[in-house]
């Protein structure tokens, strides 16, 4: 049976503020930093300022929906004393917690990963795997990426490197049928967590959706009210631009979450807000480097700390 332990919980702890100032360096460097001197000059949050400070949000990828909102809130909060402050909280607001993980009475915790290739899927399935394995539970991973031979080595690597259990077919095999043994092998075999890798080639988005929809559907028919969750993979890196991924997956499959990978490579971390402005999705995990302790649960407040420059 699958405990919040066995899911890696246990061993997530809180992350402070620090976390976010240092994975969000490249992003502070660019905007940060301008935030910082258009609000730590004091005086009245006059139209110039708000104009030179809904500018700089909009620069950070925040985006053109949600910045020109944030900055009508922070007009109305008359918050003068702590403006950086009053601002940090304003788009911490935005963000929608994620769900808690309802207990399970019995059989594993399924977990379908989702997203486009190169967007950090299987790096991400191997570090939700650690943590899981980590605080004592028994993982197995599904290579339902049939269509890339690639795909399934790579996962079968990261399952040896964590100590994971791996499910796998031959290349063009039926990816719904691997996610279905997957998901029987661990019901059978007491597992703690499941997860699924799929592929990602939107170049064949129809094909991909309603195979997607087929995975879920024989999940469910391989344990009722699986999967437990749905999680979108995206790389930060790509801004603005991969957000129509979020609708395009949310459409297909219902989206429970999202793991935004390479935060700390990208000028572009205010895509989370425009993320969460748009779609209301909840952000689960960021991924802040190349560490299994590197992806880390998402903090509104800590995130948008450090986005803004409070207490730097």
């Amino acid at each position: 049976m699958a405990t919040a332990t066995a899911m890696g919980e246990g061993a997530r702890g809180k992350v402070g503020p620090n976390r976010f100032f240092s994975g969000l360096k490249k992003t502070r460097q660019a905007i940060t930093e301008r935030i910082s001197a258009i609000l730590g000059r004091g005086g009245a949050l006059d139209d110039e300022t708000l104009e030179r400070l809904e500018e700089a949000l909009i620069l950070a990828d925040v985006g053109a929906l949600a910045a020109p909102k944030i900055i009508e809130e922070l007009k109305k909060s008359q918050s003068e004393a702590d403006p950086q402050r009053a601002l940090a909280n304003i788009i911490a607001q935005r963000f929608k917690p994620p769900e808690e993980a309802k207990a399970l009475t019995s059989g594993p915790r399924v977990i379908l990963i989702v997203g486009v290739n190169g967007s950090g899927k299987t790096t991400t399935i191997a570090k939700l795997a650690q943590r899981t394995i980590a605080s004592g539970g028994k993982v197995m991973m599904a290579a339902a990426d049939t269509f890339r031979a690639a795909a399934c080595e790579q996962l079968e690597i990261w399952a040896l490197r964590v100590g994971a259990q791996l499910i796998r077919q031959k290349s063009g095999s039926d990816p719904a049928a691997v996610a279905f043994d997957a998901v029987k092998a661990a019901m059978a075999r007491d597992f703690d967590l499941v997860l699924i890798d799929t592929a990602g080639r939107l170049q064949t988005k129809t094909n991909l959706m309603e195979e997607l929809k087929k995975i879920k559907r024989v999940i469910g028919k391989a344990m009722p009210d699986a999967p437990h969750e749905i999680l979108l993979v995206m790389d930060a890196t790509t801004g603005q631009n991969g957000l129509s991924q979020i609708e395009l997956f949310n459409d297909a499959v219902g989206l429970s979450g999202i793991v935004m990978t390479k935060l700390d490579g990208t000028a572009k971390g205010g895509v989370l807000v425009a993320a969460a402005e748009k779609y209301g999705i909840p952000i689960k995990y960021v991924g802040l480097g190349e560490k299994a302790d590197d992806l880390i649960d998402f903090d509104a407040q800590a995130f948008a700390e450090a986005l803004v420059g409070v207490n730097e």
